[in-house]
């Protein structure tokens, strides 16, 4: 029997989501796992649920997390496009559409994640609406029409706010959070306890 996939949490807001999607999958290989990829809100866990500010807005640590992000992308020389303080326009649009493709074309979901990601961070662009979304470099299979039409669409809708539910019930405030085995590790800076559990079995 195959394992069990890693689950990957993310918001494409998140430049520590970013980080870790580039990293999860080798990650997830190494040990003969698959990864499951769930985009969700953290308008919906942050400021609604847990009744916080935006991490940029807080008081110390935003200044922290900015100096962390620059830091970040200087070690791996990363080619980001995108100032960390850039105003980050409606998520919605970009969500939806990850979750639609999962949904139609499930083979195709990483890809589309990867996708919006490198047309957030790499290129610096804003995804604000469905139409957006539709114009970046989309994976192989996916046409542009198509997805315009399907982040329209009141099933995308449906299925984003299914998926977002379902992360608060699975205890998701966070991205990334990394779930092996019924077992959360949340923050980019975790990936080395998710590569020790998976190498050991846990503790």
């Amino acid at each position: 029997m195959a394992a069990a996939p890693i689950h990957f949490y993310f918001d494409f807001i998140s430049p520590y989501g970013y980080f870790a999607s580039l990293r999860i999958e080798e990650l997830a290989a190494r040990h003969g796992r698959k990864v499951e990829w769930h985009s969700m809100l953290l308008g919906v866990s942050v400021l609604k649920v847990m009744g916080l500010k935006p991490l940029l807005d807080t008081p110390l640590k935003g200044d922290y997390v900015r100096r962390d992000v620059r830091r970040y992308i200087r070690r791996d020389a990363l080619p980001v496009a995108r100032n960390v303080d850039s105003p980050m326009t409606d998520p919605l649009p970009a969500a939806r559409a990850f979750h639609w493709v999962k949904q139609q074309r499930p083979e195709l979901a990483a890809a589309m994640a990867h996708a919006i990601y490198a047309a957030i961070w790499v290129q610096g662009h804003d995804l604000p609406t469905a139409a957006a979304v539709a114009s970046i470099d989309l994976p192989a299979g996916i046409d542009a029409d198509w997805l315009n039409a399907g982040i329209e669409s009141d099933e995308a809708r449906t299925l984003l706010r299914t998926a977002v539910d379902a992360s608060i019930k699975a205890g998701i405030f966070g991205s990334p959070t990394v779930v092996v085995d019924g077992e959360a590790f949340w923050g980019t800076d975790r990936l080395p306890d998710v590569d020790a559990w998976l190498s050991t079995g846990g503790w």
